[in-house]
């Protein structure tokens, strides 16, 4: 595949990648995962610096990034789905 790298998976524990660049609704997330790059088509627009599931996440499962769980999911996401504070939850911190 030789297409325009505009996503990043940062470990590949994760189940989400994050788009460098403002993406649009039926356009594919690009990344890299080792050597092999891999492709995504999006369901919904994703802003530039936010999450985008690469697998389907069932309700109530952790969401992770930087290979640590990052959150929660708190209904189903499907791949290609923007994944942001209306479908999952962060730990609260103690401030």
């Amino acid at each position: 595949m030789d297409a325009k790298i505009n996503a990043i998976l940062i470990d590949e524990k994760d189940n989400v990648i994050t788009a460098t660049e403002s993406l649009q609704a039926g356009s594919v997330a690009t990344y890299q995962k080792g050597r092999e790059t891999n492709g995504i088509i999006l369901t919904e627009e994703i802003p530039k610096f936010h999450k985008i599931a690469i697998i389907d996440i069932k309700e109530k499962q952790p969401v992770l990034k930087y290979g640590q769980q990052m959150g929660e999911t708190t209904r189903t996401i499907s791949k290609g789905n923007h994944v942001h504070d209306h479908n999952m939850t962060s730990p609260k911190k103690n401030l």
